[in-house]
C-alpha cells in the first residue's frame, strides 16, 4: 500500500492529497483445506488494486503457478513449504504440493512425449571487439 499513495503508513505526508489510507477490509482467503482471514488496506479513492490476491479472489492466481514453477527447478515437496512459509508466511502441506504439481503432470508428460521435428535451427553469434590505439589516440569504432 506504500507504493500507491507515494508515503509511509502514518505519515503526514497524505494529509490533503487527495487519496490517503482509509483503513482495511477483512477478506477470507482459502489455504490448503483452510480458511483464514487477511487485512486487505483500503483508500479514499478505492483506487488500491492488491497484487498478490487480487479483488474478489479467495485465492492467490499465481500461487499454483509458483509452485509449479520450484517443483519444476527441481525443488522437493518439503523446499516448497519452506519457501512458501518464508515468503508469504503460509503453512501449506507438503501434500497441497503434491496435488498441485500432480494436477499438471499428464501435460508435462504430454510435452515431454510429444513429437520432435527432424530438424531445428540453431543460430550461433560469436563476435570479438578488439580496442587499439596508434599514437595514443583511440581507433575504435566509436572514436571514428
Amino acid at each position: 500500500m506504500t507504493e500507491h499513495p507515494g508515503y509511509e503508513k502514518n505519515s503526514s505526508a497524505g494529509d490533503n492529497s487527495g487519496n490517503s489510507r482509509n483503513g482495511h477490509t477483512e477478506k477470507t482467503v482459502l489455504l490448503e483445506n483452510q480458511e483464514t482471514t487477511i487485512e486487505v488496506p483500503r483508500d479514499r479513492n478505492s483506487t488500491f488494486e492488491p497484487i498478490i490476491i487480487p479483488k474478489h479472489e479467495k485465492r492467490s492466481p499465481l500461487f499454483n503457478d509458483q509452485i509449479i514453477s520450484m517443483y519444476s527447478f527441481g525443488m522437493s515437496d518439503r523446499d516448497i513449504k519452506t519457501h512458501l512459509e518464508k515468503i508469504y508466511n503460509v503453512d501449506v502441506s507438503p501434500d497441497l504440493i503434491s496435488r498441485v504439481t500432480n494436477a499438471v503432470l499428464e501435460e508435462v508428460r504430454e510435452w515431454q512425449n510429444r513429437p520432435l521435428d527432424k530438424s531445428y535451427a540453431i543460430v550461433y553469434l560469436d563476435a570479438l571487439r578488439v580496442k587499439s590505439r596508434e599514437d595514443g589516440s583511440d581507433l575504435s569504432p566509436q572514436a571514428a
